[in-house]
Order: C-alpha cells, then structure tokens, then sequence
C-alpha cells in the first residue's frame, strides 16, 4: 500500500453551488464533520477545527484555506503544527471537486501528503489509517445533512 492518496466519489442530490457552500462554509461544516469550525472560506484564511467539546479532551487542529473557486473547487491544508504556516511537508492538504451530474453535483474528495509529513512507517500507516477511517464516516454524514439542509428551506 501506497500510503499517499486517500480519494472518494460521492453523488449528492443538491446543486454544486449548495454543495460547495456546505463543504466550506464553516457554519455547514459542523454539522456534517468537525464539533466546531473557525476560518473564513477564502484562500490565505487560517484558523482551526475542532473535534470534541471545546472545553474538555478537545482536539484542535490548524487549517488554511489554499484555494476556494465556488462552485468548482474548495482546497485546504490541515494538522500542521499551531506556531508554523501550512506547507507541504508539515499538512496534509484536502480537495473537494464538484462537478455538475445530472440534477445533482459529483463531488471528488482528495486528501494527499502522507509521505511528505516524514512520518516513520508505523506512524504512516496508522495516520492513513485514521484518516480512511474517519473520511468514510464523515463523508457518510454529508449527504444526509444537504438532504436535511434542503428539506428545511
């Protein structure tokens, strides 16, 4: 195994200007993936996500806004350390591609820069591990959540 790419495909029956607003707009994001999401979705923008409550056994990781095309395009970097800029060797770096399909919107999630973190083997596998993992539950919350985002306007 490769340890390098991490891809998924996933149709959502929602247009790409709603599907790109809720895969980066931090309001939409913390009801399909991260408790908490602070970051204007523009490219340069840094601030964090949050996983777990805020005030107890939290997880908070650094995130910066590399690329926002709507409705094309929204790319990130993310688990750099808090005191550096993200770059490639410190953060992994994540794109949403949304392409018009039918009535809906194909959207392609690409998470890459394993190798590059300098990780030793073990520490590799399990952080691709880890990440396989938790994208194949959280991408599984989106389209639910679009669904229920449009059932209620």
């Amino acid at each position: 195994m490769q340890f390098q790419t991490i891809e998924r495909e996933i149709y959502i029956d929602a247009s790409p200007d709603v599907v790109f607003d809720v895969v980066s707009s931090p309001n939409h994001l913390r009801g399909w993936w991260p408790d908490d999401a602070r970051y204007e979705p523009v490219p340069g923008s840094t601030g964090e996500i949050v996983f777990g409550d805020r005030d107890e056994g939290r997880t908070v990781v650094p995130f910066t806004v590399v690329d926002a095309r709507p409705p094309r395009t929204f790319t990130f970097r993310w688990t750099h350390p808090a005191n550096e800029p993200a770059a490639q060797g410190n953060s992994l770096l994540v794109t949403f591609d949304l392409a018009p399909s039918g009535d809906g919107t194909l959207l392609r999630m690409t998470e890459s820069g394993f190798r590059e973190m300098g990780w030793d083997a073990p520490v590799l596998e399990h952080q691709y591990e880890e990440h396989v993992t938790g994208w194949d539950f959280y991408l599984g919350r989106l389209r639910p959540y679009v669904a229920d985002l449009l059932a209620r306007r």
